[in-house]
């Protein structure tokens, strides 16, 4: 699990956005990029090329649920 402080800490190496954690994932909060980071063994890979894009549906889905709505 990533530390609260760290999170916080830690944008979007693309879009600069925010990041929240859903699973084994770091999730921007950019609704144009929608970016997803792997999360290995506690260590994010904040590498843009190992990146995958959310689908709008699937992103949308997670900021939800993450946020409560």
């Amino acid at each position: 699990m990533i530390a609260k402080l760290l999170l916080e800490k830690l944008r979007c190496p693309f879009s600069g956005a925010s990041l929240f954690v859903a699973g084994e994932f770091l999730v921007s909060t950019d609704a144009l990029t929608r970016y997803r980071y792997t999360i290995k063994d506690g260590i994010p890979i904040m590498l843009i090329d190992s990146a995958e894009i959310l689908g709008e549906r699937e992103w949308k889905d997670l900021m939800n649920k993450n946020h409560g709505k």
